[in-house]
Formats: C-alpha cells, structure tokens, sequence
C-alpha cells in the first residue's frame, strides 16, 4: 500500500465504508487515502440529506420526477460516488461500474 492508501469495502445502499471484508455485505473494493475516504464520506451524506429531502417533497403529487431539484442532487451526489469508486477502485470495482453505465466520458 504505497502513499498512504489502505483497501476499503464499500456498500454504496448504505453508504457503509470499512477495513473489514467480513463484518457485511459490500458492493465495491477500492484502495484509498485517509483523505479519499473523507471526500466519499461527504459525498455519502450528501446523499442521504438529498434522499431525505426527495423523500418529503414526495408528497406534492404534481412536481414530476425530471422536474425535481432534489432528485437532480441526489443524481448528480450519486454519480461522484460512482465516479470516485470507479477511479479508486480494483479491476472488478471498474468493470462493474463501467457495466452499470452510471459514468459518461473518460473515467481517469
């Protein structure tokens, strides 16, 4: 583990960051700096803060989807989680990214 970094396990559903493999299910493994995993960290509660948020304006029943500015948070906060896995992320972590479609444009 040169420059600092350490190998994480990420779930991205709950936003779960950790050193153990087997404490519980992960999606993605990636190598990090403690610096790195402070950025994810942010971008994870941004995350939760737009769902909530999308959660209560849910109950106005005619803003459309598309239309909805917390939902476009929410999308973009998803897509630098996505973007930041894939760059820090192992062979499988990229592959499954790239298959997932999420990212456009070059990823590195």
């Amino acid at each position: 583990m040169d420059n600092g970094k350490k190998t994480y396990y990420i779930t991205v559903g709950s936003g779960e960051i950790s050193q153990l493999q087997s404490v519980s299910e992960w999606n993605f493994k990636i190598e990090a700096t403690d610096d790195e995993i402070t950025q994810l960290r942010e971008y994870f509660d941004q995350g939760y803060s737009s769902d909530w948020q999308s959660f209560w304006r849910a109950h106005v029943p005619y803003v459309q989807y598309h239309y909805d500015r917390q939902n476009d948070g929410y999308d973009e906060t998803m897509v630098k989680i996505y973007d930041m896995l894939y760059k820090l992320g192992d062979d499988e972590t990229k592959t499954h990214i790239t298959e997932m479609g999420i990212l456009q444009g070059p990823k590195e």
